[in-house]
């Protein structure tokens, strides 16, 4: 399984950049992406940039990837609060989706 890291440009050259995530620095591929300057947040996988993040999607990936680690040494997670973006909020379906699920009912109750 492969996890996606939040990480924040530190240092670009080109397409290169230096990120940090929870003290660990690490070369990241810019590709993706383009050159981005520092304080940018990206969603990293395999030491590659694959999607510029504001800061808010940041901290939630960040949170939810601390739930699963707690969990993952037997510690109580407080759920809640590490997903607190989630809470209270129905599933939103990506708009290609949406379109079609409308589609779908309109020839249905016509």
């Amino acid at each position: 399984m492969c996890i996606g890291i939040p990480m924040q440009i530190q240092h670009s050259e080109s397409l290169q950049a230096t990120c940090v995530h929870q003290g660990e620095v690490r070369r990241i591929d810019l590709t993706l992406v383009g050159e981005q300057p520092p304080g940018t947040w990206v969603m990293t996988f395999l030491d590659a940039a694959r999607e510029v993040i504001d800061e808010t999607t940041a901290r939630q990936n960040l949170a939810a990837i601390e739930a699963v680690e707690q969990v993952m040494r037997g510690q109580s997670a407080d759920i809640e609060a590490l997903f607190a973006d989630l809470i209270d909020r129905e599933p939103e379906l990506p708009p290609h989706l949406a379109v079609q699920v409308q589609r779908q009912t309109t020839e249905e109750n016509p």
